[in-house]
């Protein structure tokens, strides 16, 4: 790609809020982040009940605390990701080093790719402990539609991050078929130490070369001396 490399120009250039909010990644980003915010506050919320002859709460997912224990874990954490990758793109364009955006960019994959997987346990476990919930447990149906949306907002967040993973990958490949990809490239703009050669122009290095006489001998001099020949006066 011209200009740079891994879907980034040249470190330096000013940051743009606008582009970035345009940004694919940037979109699937604040989706991913809403739809972990409703997972895990769903069941924050609404997600624990009080049986009439207990005193102790109970998760609404069949009971199994383990259930609503995965879903706030991962709905939290997904949103801590989504925050840190966040500030990534913003910075990305600022890395001068094409080795460091590599490995930015692999890890993007892998942690996309992670948490696409996770969010497809999360939807999984969900909704079988919900099916598997017994009525006469939760007669009044307490926290149902926090439940459905805890389970629908895990099966669109298995899409979201799969979303991301793709155009990682996307930006992997464009970095893999740049020409700057097998360098150990440093942005001019970032290391203003490094010397450069000073410009001389091609013509006028061969003009001077072709008007270049070299030094007679000195036994031309010599010469001249022995066939001198003063006068007295």
């Amino acid at each position: 790609m011209d200009g740079g490399a891994f879907g980034a120009g040249k470190a330096g250039g000013a940051f743009d809020p606008q582009a970035f909010i345009r940004q694919p990644q940037t979109l699937l980003r604040l989706l991913s982040w809403v739809f972990s915010i409703v997972v895990f506050g769903s069941i924050v919320n609404e997600g624990y009940i009080n049986r009439a002859d207990e005193t102790q709460e109970h998760c609404i997912f069949n009971h199994n605390r383990n259930a609503c224990n995965y879903g706030i874990t991962v709905g939290v954490l997904a949103f801590l990701s989504c925050l840190l990758y966040l500030a990534l793109d913003a910075y990305f364009p600022q890395i001068s080093s094409v080795k460091d955006r590599k490995k930015a960019v692999l890890s993007d994959i892998g942690v996309s790719a992670f948490w696409a997987f996770l969010w497809f346990v999360g939807f999984c476990f969900l909704t079988n402990q919900w099916q598997a919930s017994k009525e006469e447990d939760n007669p009044m149906n307490e926290g149902g539609d926090a439940a459905r949306a805890a389970i629908t907002f895990s099966f669109f967040s298995i899409f979201t991050w799969v979303g991301q993973a793709f155009l990682a990958y996307q930006r992997f490949r464009l970095g893999a078929d740049s020409a700057l990809f097998s360098q150990d490239y440093m942005d001019p703009s970032q290391d203003s130490g490094m010397p450069y050669a000073p410009y001389t122009n091609e013509e006028d290095a061969t003009d001077a070369v072709g008007t270049y006489q070299q030094p007679p001998p000195a036994d031309a001099f010599d010469t001249e001396t022995q066939g001198y020949q003063t006068q007295n006066y």
